[in-house]
């Protein structure tokens, strides 16, 4: 499967509900790499590399925890970055 990434940043109850490390956790299970962050604005950007639909069921889980709310997410297809390993909490 060819390797894609996202950027994205998501709006919604994103903050102060374990977004961060849901997103950490289940990109490490799914081996998908890349990064997360909070805004000051209030929403979460990130950038999540791997297979389309890896990335795909990723977002839905994330959607699915109760304790986050997705209102609205703006992604876009970015280059692929080599070499990376491992996905990231920034601060």
């Amino acid at each position: 499967m060819a390797v894609i990434r996202k950027y994205i940043q998501f709006y919604g109850r994103v903050q102060g509900v374990g977004f961060r490390w849901k997103a950490r956790s289940l990109a490490g299970s799914l081996g998908l790499t890349g990064w997360v962050k909070n805004e000051w604005d209030g929403s979460v950007r990130m950038e999540v590399q791997g297979s389309e639909v890896l990335i795909d069921k990723f977002l839905q889980s994330l959607n699915r925890d109760r304790y986050i709310s997705i209102t609205d997410l703006d992604a876009r297809q970015i280059p692929a970055e080599e070499g990376e390993s491992g996905f990231s909490v920034r601060y």
